[in-house]
């Protein structure tokens, strides 16, 4: 048995030159919310969910993204309401949330 339930990854990475990148979309600022909403739920912990920072996940195009394991289901967001449907659906409720499903063939 793992120590935790569920890991979610975001992406942070921050690409020079303006390239694409999920730092450019408000990446950390729903890492910060993702980590607070599963604070105050009490979902964080041994058990629970670990929410982590990635550097580059490699599907920019999508940005920003995340990633649930070890579902292996991959998310893209817009804002923090995004964000709560993943936390009570998906990583409380285990539920994937469909409709921010990263296709497959979103890639660099």
């Amino acid at each position: 048995m793992s120590y935790y339930q569920r890991h979610i990854f975001f992406c942070l990475n921050q690409r020079d030159g303006g390239q694409a990148c999920c730092a450019q979309q408000g990446a950390q600022a729903a890492f910060d919310h993702c980590k607070s909403r599963v604070k105050a739920l009490g979902l964080n912990g041994k058990d629970g969910v670990r929410v982590n920072k990635s550097g580059c996940l490699d599907r920019c195009a999508g940005a920003p993204v995340a990633v649930v394991y070890p579902d292996a289901v991959w998310y893209s967001f817009v804002d923090n309401a995004d964000i709560d449907e993943i936390v009570e659906r998906h990583l409380q409720g285990g539920e994937v949330v469909e409709r921010l499903r990263l296709d497959d063939s979103v890639g660099r």
